[in-house]
């Protein structure tokens, strides 16, 4: 346990890990009666299955709260804060970043597989430059043609080298994107 979660809140590590998926808590849901805490897309798909229970002490749950969750916000503050140990490789790791971390620990990949739709390959530095505005543009890995944004980097390998058989990774999946957002986010209302 770390001392600076026990000195925080009194929150555990148990507690940053959602009990239907049991992986470190994305998009982490309250819910109001019991105040059982999910991933957004776990809870999401319960709800789906069950109607109207919560997934893990079967506590009513409203129809608006089915529809739309409550965000944990508070929870997601303390993730940002706070370390954890990869079940794997026992290197500590901020809880929100914790999933990222399981996609690139060799360990945790041979343990549980590989859970990143595409395969790992590095963007070298050399095809990462700056634009006129400063902002950083990509060359695809695979065909050299330059000057991408990230998005249009991931549109571009997603249309023209979607059924090569090359691994690519642009370390851009849903999860990486909806961190970066996050991220920006918090900074800009801090």
């Amino acid at each position: 346990m770390s001392e600076e979660l026990s000195a925080d809140t009194s929150y555990t590590e148990d507690d940053f890990y959602c009990p239907v998926c049991q992986e470190v808590l994305k998009t982490p849901v309250r819910t109001a009666a019991c105040q059982h805490v999910f991933c957004r897309k776990c809870f999401l798909t319960a709800m789906r299955e069950s109607g109207i229970h919560c997934p893990l002490c079967r506590g009513s749950v409203t129809r608006r709260e089915r529809a739309c969750p409550e965000r944990a916000i508070d929870l997601e503050n303390i993730m940002r804060r706070v370390s954890g140990s990869c079940r794997c490789c026992s290197k500590k790791i901020k809880f929100y970043r914790m999933r990222h971390h399981y996609k690139s620990c060799k360990k945790y990949q041979d343990e549980y597989g590989v859970s990143s739709v595409i395969p790992n390959v590095k963007i070298s530095q050399d095809s990462v430059r700056s634009s006129s505005s400063g902002h950083p543009t990509f060359k695809c890995p695979l065909c050299q043609e330059s000057n991408f944004t990230r998005q249009r980097l991931l549109d571009h390998c997603n249309s023209n080298h979607l059924f090569q058989i090359v691994p690519v990774n642009l370390q851009l999946d849903e999860e990486t994107q909806y961190q970066t957002a996050v991220e920006e986010s918090f900074q800009v209302n801090m």
